[in-house]
């Protein structure tokens, strides 16, 4: 399909929640999204003021799409998940299964194993974490073992094989860390009680475990079954021992997720807690990859249905969830909340606390790959924020000086990577303009600039920023016109009074948040500029003084002044010079004129 039938197409769906999907050239998914009028989202595509950059590239792309329409948004963001996983779509954001952190799972299979692993099956097990240390991970592992004894051997303990007597005992069966299932000396139904102990302390239960098993202890002790009262008590203070180090935030708080958010221009990044009776029992963060500008809504709604419904990610029936700002997915029996205070605030900052220290670590380590990708965003962000064509790895930036219209002189300074580039720095002495006229002198100096840059065949700056407003821009634009280059350069000024960024024949001007660090970058430009050139206006206008003042000495002949600046060099060397420096030159008298004419200013 051409745009014209795309957009026929996109005005004629269904008013109805739905998920679409769009195809490139070769009939692959490059894009599954959602919307709650399939109608009104896809058709917005197609619309000639989308201003996202990769969006339009995605839309360039296009040559089929194909919905199908659901009867809940819910429905469309479960349908939505699950489509991205299987296709993979290149424009769509996908949460990273981070392989690095281990998982305890209980195995579907006869007599469960229990053990942690970095791989992932979809077999039916039950998987528990992730966990982001490794050594925790062993130690409750290790604490199952020596409570339950769980079976660590890898065979098939199916009845039929038990009965069969086809297995021998080992040797963890001979030093009592096992039960022998194997061999028939442990029932099934009395495995999977523990397995069920298990089970509840990996969800947060530990308190109902501590109760069961303290019940257990006393129930042995009654019947005088002392050896096994002992193993109960040891199991006991295990079970006392972990809980005692579990993260407690409230005993009022009972069975919530928390989520938060914090992004880059390229990067997400979502930080996960789950809360079972008071205690933090799993902590997640993940890393997102933005592929189309998303927003911080669209990704965390995203992550929240991945990680609530993946099993992968295991699966959460908490009926309170705690976000950052109001989003729109709706679970059935399910509560979203923005707290504003008291305990649920403090988890909420605690999960904002996790993730700012997930991001500075991983942007960190990219930092170590690449140390000029901070500076490399910036420019990228400048150049979308700005709309160039180019990323503006080199700028320059004029400004103009003069003091009631005398001795008028322009700067020029030089950005490269976004940093002064102090020796490409240019001065410049007003020669065809009289008076005080802004618009005239920028005009000249620009041509100036560009004229000697295009003859020594010099490489021309992305970027132009102009200190003034619509004046000095047009006037700019008016140079690089009449020097042919107005295609090969982008052109802007900056206004000091609102800081407006104006763009030529558009009457409209730009305003930038003011931490936004394209307006940083121009605003150090222009600053710098400012600096430089009124520095050189003072040197001008300190060195016309000066001349001034010595040609008007009286009692001084134009004869004496020459022999004077022949061997100073310059009227600020004359004033420096010494008396004796001046006797020597031009005789007692005269020396002590001029001596004492320029000293006593």
């Amino acid at each position: 399909m051409n745009k014209d039938e795309l957009k026929n197409l996109a005005l004629n769906l269904p008013q109805k929640p739905g998920i679409y999907q769009f195809f490139d050239q070769m009939n692959n998914i490059i894009y599954v999204g959602k919307a709650k009028n399939l109608k009104n989202r896809v058709s917005s595509y197609f619309n000639k003021t989308l201003d996202r950059t990769k969006t339009v590239l995605l839309v360039r792309q296009i040559f089929d799409l194909k919905y199908i329409t659901v009867e809940t948004e819910t429905d469309a963001f479960l349908l939505e998940n699950t489509l991205i996983k299987k296709y993979k779509p290149k424009y769509n954001i996908q949460l990273k299964d981070d392989k690095s952190y281990p998982w305890i799972v209980i195995k579907n299979e006869p007599f469960p194993r229990v053990f942690y692993t970095r791989h992932l099956v979809n077999d039916g097990s039950e998987y528990f974490g992730p966990y982001t240390s490794v050594s925790l991970v062993r130690t409750i592992v290790s604490m199952f073992k020596k409570i339950y004894k769980i079976r660590t051997c890898k065979l098939n303990l199916s009845v039929e094989n038990i009965n069969a007597s086809k297995f021998k005992e080992c040797l963890q069966f001979h030093i009592k860390n096992c039960e022998g299932a194997c061999i028939g000396k442990q029932t099934e139904e009395d495995y999977l009680i523990n397995i069920e102990l298990i089970r509840k302390i990996l969800k947060g239960k530990v308190g109902s475990v501590i109760t069961y098993v303290k019940d257990q202890m006393f129930k042995a002790a009654e019947i005088l079954d002392f050896e096994k009262a002992e193993q109960l008590k040891y199991n006991l203070e295990l079970l006392e021992n972990y809980q005692s180090k579990s993260t407690v935030v409230s005993a009022y708080v009972n069975n919530i997720d928390v989520f938060s958010i914090s992004s880059s221009e390229k990067y997400a990044y979502i930080n996960f807690l789950k809360l079972v009776s008071g205690k933090i029992v799993q902590a997640y963060s993940s890393e997102v990859k933005k592929q189309l500008d998303e927003t911080d809504k669209e990704i965390l709604e995203q992550a929240i249905v991945d990680i609530r419904e993946n099993i992968q990610q295991g699966i959460s029936n908490a009926k309170e969830i705690i976000v950052p700002f109001e989003i729109d997915i709706v679970f059935d029996g399910v509560i979203f909340k923005i707290p504003q205070r008291g305990v649920k605030k403090e988890l909420l900052s605690l999960s904002e606390r996790n993730l700012k220290y997930y991001r500075l670590e991983k942007e960190r380590q990219r930092n170590q790959v690449d140390p000029n990708r901070r500076v490399n965003e910036i420019l990228e962000k400048m150049q979308k924020d700005l709309n160039l064509a180019e990323v503006p790895a080199h700028i320059e930036c004029f400004d103009n000086s003069n003091i009631q219209g005398t001795h008028p002189v322009a700067a020029c300074v030089v950005f490269k990577n976004g940093k002064p580039s102090k020796k490409d720095y240019r001065k410049f002495n007003i020669k065809t303009v009289v008076g005080a006229d802004d618009f005239a002198s920028m005009k000249e100096v620009v041509y100036r600039r560009y004229k000697r840059l295009i003859d020594e065949q010099q490489p021309l700056p992305q970027l132009i920023v102009i200190d003034g407003g619509k004046g000095q821009l047009s006037h700019a634009l008016e140079s690089l016109i009449e020097l042919g280059i107005e295609d090969k350069v982008e052109l802007i000024s900056i206004a000091k009074r609102l800081e407006e960024i104006f763009r030529p024949n558009d009457p409209y001007p730009l305003y930038l948040d003011k931490n936004s660090p394209t307006l940083k970058i121009i605003q150090q430009a222009r600053d710098e500029a400012h600096r430089f050139g009124i520095t050189f206006h003072r040197q001008i206008r300190g060195k016309a003084m000066i001349n001034s003042r010595i040609n008007s000495i009286e009692g001084i002949g134009e004869k004496s002044m020459q022999k004077l600046l022949q061997h100073f060099g310059s009227p600020e060397k004359i004033k420096e010079a010494s008396i004796d420096e001046l006797y020597e030159l031009i005789g007692t008298h005269k020396g002590n004129i001029v001596y004492n004419a320029l000293k006593n200013e």
